[in-house]
């Protein structure tokens, strides 16, 4: 699957994406942000306030609730403010 990283999540990750075999216990997008939190230092940096976490799968956005069985990508990133 492949992770992709936005703003501030990709400048405190270090990276913009990664491609990672994902766990079949992990099925949902929490589940996947946990995941990644406790196999990266970066990772649990950014993704400390799971509230600040918008996310969409296949390029559609989604809540974190949402399922990722059928996710080719996962993308992550903060709350978008317009001005």
């Amino acid at each position: 699957m492949k992770i992709l990283y936005f703003a501030k999540f990709r400048q405190i990750i270090g990276k913009s994406s990664e491609d990672l075999e994902i766990p079949d216990s992990v099925t949902n997008v929490g589940e996947l942000v946990e995941y990644l939190k406790e196999r990266d230092q970066g990772c649990a940096a950014a993704f400390s306030n799971v509230r600040l976490i918008k996310a969409a799968i296949n390029q559609n956005h989604v809540p974190l609730s949402a399922s990722i069985k059928d996710a080719t990508e996962v993308a992550l990133f903060p709350p978008v403010t317009g001005g």
